[in-house]
């Protein structure tokens, strides 16, 4: 016979579960909008810095100093930046599945429960 409150129960859980993993989600991508925001802020920073230090060069020697190392920096700084985001995208991936965890365990105990009865 059909359980309404049983069902009721289950459908609560459910809805519990997406709330937890959609919040998870939204914090995450959160925290990437911020960190891509302050990234943007400082690359622009520091390229207007770099710019008006070359600007005021006198030689092509030193200007090619200037940009070598301008070029190094950033290149540097955009590998540390995509480790981080790579960091956060992970936290995001578990943090959206983690609040399942606990009824797919459930869901997998009761299949192999029903397979060796």
């Amino acid at each position: 016979m059909f359980n309404f409150d049983e069902a009721n129960k289950k459908n609560k859980e459910a809805v519990d579960t997406f709330v937890k993993s959609y919040t998870n989600v939204a914090k995450g991508f959160q925290a990437i909008a911020a960190e891509t925001a302050d990234f943007s802020k400082k690359s622009f920073e520091e390229s207007l810095a770099h710019f008006e230090k070359l600007s005021g060069v006198k030689s092509v020697e030193a200007a090619l100093e200037l940009q070598a190392a301008f070029v190094k920096s950033s290149y540097e700084g955009f590998v540390a930046e995509a480790t981080k985001l790579g960091e956060l995208y992970a936290d995001l991936a578990k943090g959206a599945y983690k609040p399942y965890e606990a009824p797919v365990a459930k869901a997998t105990a009761a299949a192999k429960a029903a397979v060796a009865a």
